[in-house]
């Protein structure tokens, strides 16, 4: 039975304070009804003996202490799910604003579920094709991973986060695939762009789209990564299908913390953000994976832009920690006018050699990636010796690697935006670039692959 009270005792901002409290839980949802009948809702941040503190999520301008009535819900924020969730469009906290009915649901889940118990994980082995040569070949996305982007404003992560939704496929198998988008803290454009993005290309018929603009509630924020986890959850472990999550920006839902952190007044971490950062972000991040016994399987990228191109930033640092691997943006080749900016030195797929090779790409992958990455490397090193000494220092050798490096960043990371690459003709790109080298200098092929596949 949900308990009413008329003890509202202070407003700061958002905040609510509400005394003479009993059996109130943290978390707890709330509506506030104001003397005129509108009502608010809010979630319980603190509970101390008998008083409460409740954060609105529409804020508090206008609200009267006398005369509102607080009303606590008895439960947490929910998200009635079944697969009419496919095709549609919500805000931060699960209310379609695509123009169309509401779901009735199957059931109603809470948003907090647990993260998959680590004895019951299976390991992630099946290739997903992104369609983009630079992950597909460097830093293979794998069914079950969690690999995400390191950008920085400015950089057209919003574009690629669309291009991986729109392209993502498991290779060879006609499996039910469905990707949940979860935006926080973007700006009405961003939305727009996505939107009609889904639309126009039809990936919406096997999307769900979870929306939170930069002026919604901070304390909306919170909540739409974990919308989006438990739509996912239910479409992969009840749904049987594989689900791909994109969450972007966890920048933006790291400050919505901070700024909440702030209001409670918790004792600040490594750059004012909360100490249990690390804890809140392993929450999400980990309910992503395969359950042994399960069909269905949760793959995520999360997409973060690093404060001032900062890779020791705590965001970075920490969700570097918890997850698989990162794929770095970079600024200088995104000057260059390269799209997708893909970094592929320093970024790094940790669990790609489980999801390569014979039966699940092909047999020469390994080897490829090996012998791009070296040359690819060794011709940076070149570039930079030349800017020193000046070109005619290098030896031909390294002009052949030069230019190779020179090659590769504009044939094989660049690609357009609505270019879809299978595999093969990402790994037959890899071989065309490698021919440029002499054959004493693959060192890293087996010969039985350059002999089949090194066409002259």
């Amino acid at each position: 039975m949900a308990k009413e009270y008329l003890t509202v005792k202070e407003i700061v901002g958002p905040l609510v304070l509400v005394d003479e409290v009993s059996g109130v839980k943290y978390e707890e949802l709330v509506e506030l009804e104001l003397p005129d009948g509108e009502i608010r809702r809010g979630k319980v941040l603190e509970v101390n003996k008998k008083l409460a503190l409740v954060q609105l999520f529409e804020g508090s301008s206008g609200v009267n202490i006398f005369g509102s009535r607080v009303k606590f819900l008895g439960k947490g924020v929910e998200l009635g799910v079944s697969t009419d969730l496919l095709g549609r469009v919500f805000d931060g906290l699960g209310r379609p604003i695509d123009g169309g009915p509401r779901i009735i649901p199957e059931k109603r889940l809470d948003i907090n579920g647990n993260p998959i118990n680590p004895y019951a994980r299976d390991y992630p082995s099946e290739f997903i094709q992104t369609g983009i040569s630079a992950i597909d070949g460097l830093n293979t996305l794998v069914r079950g991973q969690k690999l995400p982007i390191f950008s920085g404003s400015g950089l057209p992560h919003p574009q690629i986060a669309a291009q991986v939704a729109r392209q993502a496929k498991v290779v060879g198998k006609e499996e039910e695939f469905a990707v949940v988008f979860g935006a926080m803290g973007i700006t009405f454009e961003e939305s727009d762009y996505f939107i009609s993005d889904f639309r126009r290309t039809g990936a919406i018929d096997r999307a769900v789209l979870f929306m939170n603009l930069a002026d919604d509630p901070a304390i909306e924020r919170i909540s739409t990564p974990r919308m989006a986890c438990t739509a996912a959850e239910f479409l992969a472990f009840e749904k049987d299908m594989h689900v791909l999550i994109i969450l972007s920006d966890m920048t933006n839902y790291c400050e919505a913390l901070r700024e909440i952190s702030a209001a409670r007044k918790e004792v600040p971490g490594r750059r004012g953000y909360p100490g249990y950062l690390y804890t809140d972000l392993s929450s999400m991040y980990e309910r992503a994976g395969r359950i042994k016994g399960r069909k269905g399987s949760i793959t995520m990228m999360p997409i973060l832009t690093m404060p001032e191109d900062d890779k020791t930033h705590p965001i970075p640092d920490l969700t570097g920690y918890i997850t698989e691997g990162q794929i770095i943006l970079s600024r200088q080749l995104h000057k260059k006018g390269l799209y997708p900016p893909i970094d592929v030195l320093p970024s790094l797929s940790r669990l790609k050699d489980k999801g390569i090779g014979k039966g699940k790409t092909r047999e020469d992958h390994s080897d490829v990636f090996n012998q791009l990455f070296a040359a690819y490397a060794r011709g940076k090193e070149a570039q930079e010796l030349a800017v020193i000494l000046g070109e005619a220092a290098l030896s031909e050798t390294d002009k052949l690697f030069f230019s190779f490096a020179d090659r590769f960043e504009g044939e094989y990371i660049a690609q357009g935006e609505n270019e879809d690459r299978t595999i093969e003709e990402t790994l037959d790109l890899g071989w065309k670039l490698l021919s440029m080298l002499p054959v004493e200098e693959l060192k890293r092929i087996r010969p039985e692959y350059i002999e089949k596949y090194l066409k002259k």
